[in-house]
């Protein structure tokens, strides 16, 4: 959904938000830093699949989807990452890896780690990787309705790369 379409929902739905322009970031965690956001405000969307069916978790940047919780906290008997062939039809108009978090408008769950609901403000990716939306999350919890879960952990550097 192209960043207009997004602004159209949340203008509709009388929400108050802020967008910003950042330089090119790719990474949840860049974005953070280029727009001066802590990154447990900033909330990734993760394109994860829950027993065959495509869902978002979204979590802080500082965080990571431990999928072992995500299959134990939704009850489902599979939980794995989504490949962008995948996904990369599903959000026309936006940039991949840049989709808003906002799956009630593309059908389908959205899955929101318990860490993020602590703040009172998030920011995501408006559907590229030059400009963020920030919004109360009470708004955001209102308008998408998703299953709080605990499923992630703060990101540990000293684990990339090694063999899981």
């Amino acid at each position: 959904m192209p960043v207009r379409k997004l602004k159209e929902f949340l203008d509709k739905e009388g929400v108050k938000y802020v967008t910003q322009s950042h330089s090119t970031a790719y990474t949840a965690q860049e974005v953070a830093a280029r727009a001066h956001i802590p990154g447990q405000e900033m909330a990734k969307t993760v394109m994860v699949k829950i027993d065959g069916h495509m869902a978002m978790a979204v979590l802080p940047a500082s965080y990571q989807v431990d999928f072992h919780l995500l299959k134990k906290a939704s009850g489902a008997k599979e939980a794995d990452l989504a490949t962008e062939s995948e996904f990369a039809e599903l959000f026309p108009g936006c940039e991949l890896g840049a989709m808003p978090p906002f799956g009630n408008l593309y059908a389908m769950n959205v899955y929101v780690a318990e860490s993020l609901t602590e703040d009172d403000e998030i920011a995501f990716n408006a559907g590229s990787h030059t400009e963020l939306i920030r919004l109360a999350y009470a708004d955001f919890e209102r308008l998408v309705q998703p299953k709080i879960l605990r499923f992630s952990s703060r990101f540990t550097p000293e684990i990339v790369g090694k063999d899981m």
